[in-house]
This record gives C-alpha cells, sequence and structure tokens, in this order.
C-alpha cells in the first residue's frame, strides 16, 4: 500500500540524493515528489539577508506542492532558508518541516558543545539563531560552536564526493573541543563516516532525523 506523498523542495541538486536515501531506508513506502528550483542557492549566495523576494518565492513552492502536487506533508532539503520556510508552514495547512529542526533536538537532547559543520556559508547566521530559539525553548545549557569549509561544496558540485568528503572530514578537526558534531546540510551526510573516523565521538546528520520527525507529525 502506498505511502502518502511528500514533496521535497530543494534549493540545490546536491540534497536530492541524500533524502531519497534516507527514505529508502526508514519510510519506503513514501510517495517523494522533488520540486527542485536551482538558482535558489545561487540568489541566496548573493545577497547578505534573507530577503523578501526569496522568502516569497519558497512560499510558493510550497504552495503548489499543497495547492497543486497533493502533498500530505513538505520537506524542505536546504538550510539557508530557515525563516523563509517557517513563512511557508505558516501559510498552509499541512505539515512543513525545516531539514535541520529534527538534527537539532537531537543535539539539544545530547547537550554539552555541539559543533556545526556546514559548507555554504550564507546559511550559518538562520541556523545558529535557529537553534538558539530552540535551545532557548528546551531550556537547555548547549553552547553551539561552527565552522564553515566552503571549498567542499565545490568539490560536490563537481560529483567529486570523495574530495568533499575528505575535506569535511579535514574541517571537522577545527571542532575537536566539541562533544558531538552535526553536519549542517543534507549534502553533507555523506560525509558521515569521514567525520565520524577523525573525530571518534557523535555525529549527527539531518536526512534520517528529518524523515523520522515527518512521520511522526503525520502519525504514521
Amino acid at each position: 500500500m502506498a505511502g502518502p506523498r511528500i514533496v521535497l523542495i530543494h534549493a540545490t541538486p546536491v540534497a536530492m540524493q541524500p533524502v531519497h536515501d534516507a527514505f529508502a531506508e526508514t519510510w519506503p513506502e513514501a510517495e517523494l515528489v522533488d520540486l527542485l528550483e536551482s538558482s535558489l542557492s545561487p540568489d541566496r549566495a548573493a545577497v547578505d539577508d534573507l530577503t523578501v523576494a526569496l522568502t516569497d518565492r519558497l512560499c510558493e513552492l510550497a504552495a503548489y506542492a499543497e495547492r497543486r502536487a497533493g502533498a500530505a506533508g513538505i520537506l524542505f532539503t536546504c538550510s539557508a532558508f530557515g525563516p523563509a520556510i517557517e513563512e511557508a508552514a505558516r501559510r498552509t495547512e499541512i505539515p512543513v518541516l525545516k531539514p535541520n529542526e529534527a538534527m537539532f533536538e537531537a543535539g539539544l537532547a545530547l547537550g554539552g558543545r555541539l559543533g556545526l559543520l556546514a559548507t555554504f556559508a550564507p546559511s550559518l547566521a538562520s541556523m545558529a539563531a535557529e537553534f538558539e530559539e530552540m535551545r532557548a525553548a528546551a531550556g537547555s545549557d548547549a553552547e553551539l560552536v561552527t565552522h564553515v569549509v566552503p571549498e567542499a561544496m565545490a568539490r560536490l558540485r563537481a560529483g567529486d564526493t570523495e574530495g568533499h568528503n575528505r575535506l569535511v572530514a579535514e574541517g571537522a578537526s577545527e571542532l575537536s573541543n566539541c562533544d558531538a558534531v552535526l553536519l549542517a546540510h543534507f549534502s553533507t551526510s555523506s560525509a558521515l563516516p569521514a567525520v565520524e573516523a577523525a573525530l571518534g565521538r557523535p555525529v549527527l546528520t539531518a536526512p534520517h532525523a528529518a524523515v523520522a520527525a515527518l512521520r511522526r507529525r503525520l502519525a504514521l
């Protein structure tokens, strides 16, 4: 029996395979529909702050997913648009999940000093703000430390997954004083084994946590 239709909204192609893999492993019954708007990522990188125009574009994608594509739930896979995704969720009547909500919840449950390892610098400000908001709401004393490895994203977009994973693992050494490390983007999850080997401590990724959280929200 087919599961609910889940629309995945992507701002970059490199986020697509990791979330498909997570669904295949943990919720294969879900029917997946991909919406890719690949100009969102470079347009976000070109501005200092998330603009009203970018927010409206994400909201329009969510509206299409709900009203035209028949989505039961929506999962955004790009971590640079947190406030825009929150606005999209306010404008829809179905569950809408930000890519890192569930991973942050898991990190807060661990507590201590948490390292956030990113490869797309424009995402860091909104992600750190999102984490702080969740930390305050949970009454946690967890601390977030961030580090970015921008050259790794260029490798991944060029198809060099091995080079990407190596650079991410090397960058993880900057977070060696953390109790756990969170890989910031869906696209960085391929580096999980390399980062775990480099650090020897808990490493959290977003795709599997997000899939599980969306399934809980749909009570399935």
